[in-house]
C-alpha cells in the first residue's frame, strides 16, 4: 500500500440565487491504496461525501446553499509512498507562478495575491477505449 495526496476542490452554490462569485475550497486528503487508480477513485469518494447542504442548515453568507464536489484537482505519490507518513514527510506540492517577488512575500505572509497555478493534470496522450487515463505523479528529488 502507498501514500497520496488527493487535492479535492468543492464550492459553494448558491440554492435560490444567481451568483456571480463562487467561494472554492482545496481540501487535500492522506489516501492509502495499492495503486494511483485506487486512490483516485478513493479521492472522488471523499469529494463526493463532502457535497450537500447540512439537511438543509448550510449557509454563505446569510443565504440557503450546498457544497458542490468539483473533482480531483491533483493526486500526487507522497515522497517514501510505501512507508507511513510521519514528522518531516512531503506529502504534497503546488507549482505557482507570481509577477514579483514582493508578491512572494505577500503571498508567504498570507496575504490575498493573484497566483497562476501550473500544477494541474497534464495533457494525455489519447488513451485506447479500454485504457484508463494516467494521473500525474510526483518524482522523488
Amino acid at each position: 500500500m502507498s501514500w497520496y495526496a488527493a487535492h479535492i476542490v468543492l464550492f459553494v452554490k448558491f440554492k435560490a440565487e444567481k451568483q456571480t462569485r463562487f467561494p472554492v475550497w482545496e481540501n487535500i486528503v492522506l489516501v492509502e491504496a495499492e495503486n494511483e487508480d485506487e486512490a483516485f477513485a478513493k479521492a472522488e469518494a471523499h469529494g463526493r461525501a463532502g457535497e450537500g447542504d447540512d439537511g438543509g442548515h448550510f449557509r454563505w453568507g446569510g443565504r440557503p446553499a450546498r457544497w458542490v464536489f468539483a473533482g480531483v484537482r491533483k493526486l500526487t505519490a507522497c515522497m517514501s509512498p510505501d512507508e507511513r507518513p510521519g514528522d518531516g514527510t512531503e506529502i504534497t506540492y503546488n507549482e505557482m507562478e507570481l509577477t514579483s517577488e514582493a508578491e512572494v512575500k505577500r503571498l508567504a505572509a498570507g496575504k490575498a495575491v493573484p497566483v497562476l497555478c501550473n500544477d494541474q493534470f497534464p495533457p494525455e496522450p489519447k488513451a485506447k477505449p479500454a485504457e484508463a487515463p494516467r494521473r500525474e505523479k510526483r518524482k522523488p528529488a
